[in-house]
């Protein structure tokens, strides 16, 4: 009876896997291949792979052995993908700007703050700025600068169309650019305390 074969194009792949491994590894996973085939299996892995008989028969045995400790762990530490944050320069700079004018925080207490952007509104005007990242970015971003989310308690504002409701929000922003670029301080308070 014929032993089923790879396609020659798997068989190139199997050996430059194999060519790639430490020696035990070698051993072990030519003992993995035969063992998925009819009798005859060795034979044909050892042509594929172009190693002996010896060499699986090894494998054999060291895959009857636990695995000993030190063999464990699959990463060095500090090793694997660096994260977005870690690797993409001025990131945090085009974020920070994104925010500058969308942050409040807490009159009471001083490391509170949150942006009245949502996750997705940072992450399209960060693509405005050149950074293409995803809300999950945006979320470690927040977190890394200290932002919290905030819950809205007016929940039946936004069902309204209110003529004229952002004007006060211009105005006021439109003072501040023009007191600057005088430049003059600006101070923003915040008086309403919630009881």
């Amino acid at each position: 009876m014929k032993i089923a074969s790879y396609a020659p194009e798997v068989e190139a792949q199997m050996r430059n896997f194999y060519h790639s491994l430490s020696e035990k590894d070698r051993r072990r996973y030519a003992a993995i291949e035969a063992a998925t085939l009819d009798h005859g299996g060795i034979t044909y892995i050892c042509r594929v792979l172009c190693c002996d008989a010896g060499t699986v028969t090894r494998g054999q045995q060291d895959l009857k052995k636990p695995l000993p400790e030190k063999e464990k762990p699959i990463r060095q530490p500090g090793s694997g993908r660096k994260s977005v944050l870690a690797t993409t320069a001025g990131l945090d700079e085009a974020f920070l700007e994104v925010l500058k004018d969308h942050t409040a925080g807490s009159p009471m207490e001083e490391s509170v703050k949150w942006s009245n952007l949502s996750r997705s509104d940072i992450a399209e005007k960060l693509k405005q700025h050149g950074f293409t990242v995803s809300v999950t970015v945006v979320d470690q971003l927040l977190d890394k600068h200290g932002f919290r989310r905030r819950q809205a308690f007016k929940v039946e504002a936004g069902k309204k169309n209110i003529p004229h409701r952002d004007e006060q929000f211009k105005n006021i922003e439109h003072l501040k650019e023009t007191y600057q670029a005088r430049g003059n301080p600006v101070m923003r308070m915040d008086v309403k305390k919630k009881s």
